[in-house]
């Protein structure tokens, strides 16, 4: 029972097809429920984003409902990192996400208390500016 990360949090999951350190296989909906990602007609998709099966592939990528997930993540150009015995599975976001996230200058979203302990969102300021000061002790 292989453990996957991803930028959806932690997950245990049941290993579909044969058992490999190598090669993650999952049930589509154990993949949804860990990655957003959902098996679909038209290919792999995640929201309003299709990502078709490449033509004559197929069975490189899906085998009855089960989705060979550590493939599909390099086809994404995303990384990939397994312990040795593939019990747990990191599935990253893509480099170019990630620059383009930055580029945007946007800060994501988070919620923190004041002093009286009243709860602020960063996205209660939009439109605003906003000084952020942070320290810590260590």
């Amino acid at each position: 029972m292989p453990t996957v990360i991803s930028e959806q949090g932690g997950q245990d999951c049941h290993a579909a097809g044969a058992a490999s350190s190598s090669d993650l296989w999952l049930k589509a909906d154990e993949l949804a429920a860990v990655s957003g990602w959902e098996l679909k007609p038209e290919g792999m998709c995640k929201g309003e984003v299709c990502v078709p099966i490449p033509a004559g592939r197929e069975a490189e990528f899906v085998a009855d409902d089960a989705v060979h997930v550590s493939a599909f993540w390099d086809y994404l150009d995303k990384p990939v990192a397994h312990t040795e015995s593939g019990d747990v599975w990191y599935l990253g976001e893509g480099a170019q996400a990630r620059n383009d996230a930055l580029l945007s200058l946007s800060a994501p979203d988070f919620t923190l208390p004041d002093f009286s302990g009243r709860l602020h969102s960063l996205t209660d300021f939009r439109r605003q500016r906003v000084l952020l000061i942070t320290w810590a002790s260590w």
